[in-house]
Formats: C-alpha cells, structure tokens, sequence
C-alpha cells in the first residue's frame, strides 16, 4: 500500500521545509501581514467603524499567466512510425480479450493487447470491456469508443475485425494469462501458442507490455492507439466544454474521495468514528481486496491518502488561483455528500459537476453506465486549462499522459507527503493561511506542473521483477519516445 515516491514524485524534505519556515524571507514577511493587519484595526477604529472580518482564505498573488500557462518547451508529438516499420502481414492468427478493471484501465489495456498483437502477428477481435468490476457495467466497446474509427486509424498497424470469422466461433481456444511488463523477447516465445491452436484468448490486459526497453515502433504505436485512434469526443461530451468554456478558463478536479477509495486505501483522516467503521467494514467484506489492516495515520503521513476537499481548497487558493476560479468536479459521488464538499466549496464557489451544467435528458444516457460517465470526465480533464488530481490512479495517470501529448498542458500535481506536513502545521496552529503558506506550497510545486520531463526509473532498492512495479508509468508520461 505505501508509495515510496510519497505522492507521485519528489516532496520538499522537512529539513528544507523547516529552513524555509525560519528562513528571514519567511519572518519577514509575516512580520508584513501582521503590521498591515494592525494598521488596518487602527485605521477603522479611528473612523468608529466596526472592522469587517479579514478574508478567511486570503489569496496569494500570482500572475494570471502563471496561473493558467502550460511549459512545453516548444516540444511537439511525434508518433509516425520509423522507416523501418512495414505494414502488417495477413495473418490467420487470432486474437480475444477481456479487457479488466475501470474504464482508465481498461484503456490502456486494450493499447497494450494492440501492441502485442503486432508483436505476434495476429488480428486482434475487438476486445469486451469489463462487466464483472465493482461498477457492473453493461456498457460494450462500441457505446464508449467509436469503433469503426478505431479500426480504420491502426490498419496500417494490425488487423482488427469486430468478431471471430464464422468458422472459428466454436473452435477450441487457448487462454493465456500474460506475465506483467513483458518486453518483446517474452512475446516472441508466446507466438508458439498458435501452432496449435487458431484462437487466443487472453482473459486480463492490463499492465502486460514493459513501461521501458521496447523498440521505438512498439511505443509510437501504443501512443498511436491511445490517443489518436481511442479518443472519441461525443455531441454530449462536446456541449458540456462549450459550457464550460463559456464561463471563462476552468481547472478540472479529479477529487478521488469515493467511498470505495477511502475504504480501499484507509484514509480515514477528518472522518467520524462511525464512517471510520463503515469503511473498514466495507474494506473487509471486499474479498479481493488484499490488506485489511491499515494504519490510517501511516498512509497519511506517507502520502498515499487523496487530499480531503478542505485540504484540496487550502492548496489551490495558496498555488493562487482566486475565488472566482471556475471549478470541473471530475469525480464519482462524494463520500459525506455536501458535509465534505462544503469545504471545498468556501474556498471556490464555482464548483460544479456534471450534474450541474449537464440536463436531465443528457444524464439519463448514462444510468447504470459507470464506464460511459468516466468517459466524459477524461475527455472534459483532457481538455480543461489545468487538470489536479487529488491522488495518483488510473484515470489520472491517463490524463497526464494525454495532456502531455497535446502540448504538455498544465497538470499540477500535488505533493501529498509534503503538504500534509504543512496542513499538520496548520491544524496545530503553527502556520496560518497567506502569503507564508502560499510561498511553501508554491516552491513545493515549481517542479510538479507538467513540464517536459524524462519518465522515472525504478525506486532504489527495488529488485527482481519486483522493480517493474515501481517504474513510472509510460502512459503516465511517454517521453522522451513521442517527443522531438
């Protein structure tokens, strides 16, 4: 359960954090506000006035360029194929897949089975998306991408057909779990299963293709399939960012503060002691999920909680952002409801959710279609000015990746270990809201906004087949193999 990267990557270490605390800057300036403050009281008393209450979430002041500009570097996507790569031999090999987990997962699953299909040289059958996860979604390929695009835009690269050929319906088929991060090597063994049989069927794609060391071809191609020839931006979809659009520039939040993710992950912090029950007893009903006892405070400290909706409004208005700012909630439903989302709401008012900008007749398409409804907050991230997630997953690793294809758009990503040092202060009363924190939080994220980057290697210490877990995703960030 722990995340040695503390939160996605790098932190601000206590001792440089407690420098900056006591750093003369620091003092200073909060000798500044406080001076000001006391003008201000004095002044007000003088005119026999009652003073107004300072503001409570005070802004920093942040250019707005720097709030909303993307640093790409003049960078640009490069997925044409080298000149070594040739079109695709028929082939009478096939292949099926059920695609696992939500629809972020099942995503980049189903770019890594096109992927090894080109490898072994079969035709890949549209793969069936997940029916039996924990959203029991009915929803087929054909309702979340378009799948005759999705054909046609990777012709040049494997073969796909919407169905096994009649003659091969009810012939035997092998099944074959992949081994996780493969390289090319291991699916050059695994072309042998088809000399004996015509059809293979593979029950599980996610995570089975190497993050790292594969040819060039192979990782243009899953960057090919991922976001130029999945993408499918909807009538819906598309009504939804003119919304959006039409009341200025807008962040969306991928706030993960699902029942089933605090339950899983055991964040339990700010909650009562009632809905601190109710979610281990759901975390120990759930039968696949394997740890059952997690130290809360542990998890918290380490960075592996999501940042509470109060803590996600402390951190934005000291990156700067002002009240005003427009707010896209991508997210399921809120555990606690309004009781938790109010905080978040004092410090941005303009939060809405689809709920909000979508209508009755636009909504009801997606009932009982979890799948569907993912779809619509990955294309509104996408495409939003700044996308935050408030934890590390699936949906926001596929984002990121997305967004620095297009152009390495904003992506602010918190530093959870290190802020929650900071909100500890805060809550001990150590440290205030203004211009000290906001200076903190902002020099603890100068490096953390979807800047050109190489991807992370494994974790020191890590071993074995072991150190592959612990790599940076490569749809995370497909740099430097898209890039020119």
């Amino acid at each position: 359960m722990a995340n040695p990267r503390g939160g996605g990557g790098r932190h601000l270490p206590p001792l440089r954090l407690r420098r900056l605390l006591r750093s003369p800057i620091s003092r200073c300036a909060g000798l500044l506000a406080a001076f000001a403050a006391l003008l201000l009281v004095l002044s007000l008393r003088q005119a026999d006035r009652v003073p107004l209450p300072l503001p409570q979430h005070p802004p920093a002041q942040v250019p707005n360029e720097q709030l909303w500009s993307s640093d790409g570097h003049g960078s640009h996507a490069c997925v044409t194929p080298t000149s070594r790569y040739i079109a695709p031999k028929d082939s009478d090999r096939y292949m099926t897949v059920r695609s696992n987990g939500g629809l972020n997962q099942m995503r980049t699953g189903i770019c890594d089975m096109v992927a090894v299909a080109r490898l072994v040289n079969a035709t890949l059958v549209i793969p069936q998306l997940d029916k039996r996860s924990f959203w029991q979604d009915t929803s087929t390929f054909k309702d979340v991408f378009n799948e005759p695009h999705f054909i046609k835009a990777l012709e040049g690269d494997v073969g796909i057909v919407s169905d096994l050929p009649q003659g091969l319906q009810s012939v035997p088929r092998a099944r074959k779990h992949f081994t996780s991060w493969s390289g090319a090597s291991y699916y050059e063994e695994v072309k042998e299963l088809w000399k004996d049989h015509k059809v293979v069927h593979i029950p599980k794609s996610d995570s089975r293709l190497a993050n790292n060391g594969l040819p060039i071809d192979i990782q243009r191609l899953r960057c090919r399939c991922l976001y130029q020839a999945l993408p499918n931006i909807t009538l819906t979809q598309q009504k939804l960012l003119e919304r959006l659009r039409s009341r200025g520039k807008f962040i969306a939040l991928h706030l993960r503060y699902e029942k089933d993710m605090l339950a899983f992950t055991g964040c339990t912090h700010g909650l009562s002691d009632s809905e601190a029950d109710e979610l281990r007893i759901m975390r120990e009903r759930t039968s696949h999920w394997k740890l059952k006892d997690i130290n809360s405070t542990e998890q918290r400290s380490g960075g592996n909680c999501p940042l509470t909706p109060e803590e996600v409004g402390i951190f934005l208005r000291a990156m700067g952002y002002p009240a005003s700012t427009w707010i896209y909630l991508a997210a399921g439903e809120i555990y606690g409801g309004d009781k938790y989302i109010s905080k978040l709401r004092s410090y941005f008012p303009n939060l809405v959710s689809k709920e909000a900008i979508a209508t009755k007749e636009e909504l009801d398409k997606f009932n009982n279609h979890a799948s569907q409804v993912a779809a619509l907050d990955y294309i509104v991230s996408v495409e939003s000015d700044v996308f935050v997630p408030s934890h590390s997953g699936n949906m926001a690793r596929a984002v990121e990746g997305h967004r620095r294809f297009l152009g390495h758009r904003k992506t602010i990503t918190p530093d959870r270990r290190g802020l929650v040092e900071l909100f500890d202060l805060l809550q001990k009363g150590e440290l205030m809201e203004g211009p000290k924190l906001s200076s903190l939080i902002t020099e603890m994220h100068k490096n953390r906004q979807g800047a050109p980057r190489k991807r992370y290697g494994s974790l020191p210490g890590s071993k074995g087949r072991a150190r592959l877990r612990t790599e940076e995703s490569f749809y995370e960030n497909p740099f430097p193999e898209f890039i020119w």
